[in-house]
């Protein structure tokens, strides 16, 4: 299969031009660049492309989730802090790890 310029690829997947260069400043569809920096899509950007259509259908998550969670997974500090935060929301967590949440919010005071 031949690769595809950004408005071919707009056509066939249904996604727009528009949203194509978002998904790619996201860093979830990177197609390749031409020397005069023309986006062209393969075979695999345009079958990434369709299974976030599909997850987004079928899980119905929108794509500021799905680049949350992407960044969860190239940031530890990010993954770190919403594990804590989400971790001390849960009404079983052990008296510890209240203990820790009250000693990290007299450090931030401090």
């Amino acid at each position: 299969m031949d690769e595809l310029t950004i408005g071919e690829t707009a056509r066939r997947t249904g996604w727009s031009a528009r949203m194509l260069r978002y998904l790619e400043q996201a860093g979830l569809v990177v197609p390749r660049r031409t020397d005069s920096a023309y986006r062209l899509y393969g075979l695999r950007e345009l079958n990434r492309l369709r299974s976030l259509l599909e997850l987004r259908s079928r899980f119905g998550v929108e794509i500021s989730d799905i680049v949350f969670a992407f960044r969860l997974r190239r940031e530890p500090a990010l993954k770190s802090a919403v594990e804590t935060w989400l971790a001390a929301s849960d009404s079983t967590a052990p008296d510890w790890m209240d203990w820790e949440q009250r000693k990290h919010e007299r450090l931030l005071a401090a």
